[in-house]
C-alpha cells in the first residue's frame, strides 16, 4: 500500500463527512505517526457546546493519549480545512512535524497571520483534495441558509 498525503486526507475527509451527518461544521482530522493513524476526530463544537472542540484539538488530545506524551514531533496532522489560529497555536506547542490541509480558509485560516504561529520545524502542505473539502463545507453552509 502506498501512503500518500491524498491517501491520508481521504481518511480525514471521512471524519468530515461524519461531522456533516451530525450537523457539525464538516471538518475532519487525523494524526499519523509512522504511516499509522493514531487519532481520528471531527468537529464537536455543537455537540459539546465548546468553541475549542475543533477537529484538530480533538485529534491532538487523542494522539497525545495514544503516544503517552504531549509532544507530537514525529507526527503529521491531516485536516480538511486550513487550521485556525487557535489550532495552529496548539500545533506549535505539540511540535508537529507536518500539517497537511485540504481547503484554504481565507477568513480564519492561520496563514492569514503568517506561518510564524507554527513551530519552526513544522512543514505545511495545503490544497490536498481542496475541491472535495471545499465542496463539503459549501454544501453544509448552503443547507444552513435554507
Amino acid at each position: 500500500m502506498i501512503f500518500t498525503d491524498e491517501f491520508f486526507m481521504k481518511k480525514a475527509y471521512e471524519q468530515a463527512q461524519m461531522a456533516f451527518e451530525k450537523d457539525e461544521v464538516p471538518v475532519g482530522a487525523i494524526v499519523v505517526y509512522g504511516n499509522q493513524i493514531i487519532a481520528r476526530a471531527h468537529n464537536l463544537t455543537e455537540t459539546l457546546t465548546d468553541v475549542t472542540a475543533h477537529a484538530e484539538m480533538q485529534a491532538f488530545t487523542a494522539a497525545a493519549d495514544f503516544i503517552g506524551g504531549k509532544y507530537l514531533n514525529d507526527c503529521t496532522l491531516y485536516v480538511t480545512l486550513e487550521p485556525c489560529v487557535m489550532c495552529a497555536g496548539a500545533s506549535y506547542w505539540a511540535q508537529l512535524s507536518k500539517i497537511v490541509f485540504g481547503a484554504y480558509d481565507a477568513k480564519r485560516g492561520f496563514s492569514k497571520r503568517g506561518n510564524e504561529i507554527l513551530h519552526p520545524k513544522t512543514e505545511v502542505v495545503g490544497g490536498i483534495m481542496e475541491n472535495d473539502c471545499s465542496e463539503l463545507l459549501r454544501l453544509f453552509f448552503q443547507k444552513k441558509r435554507k
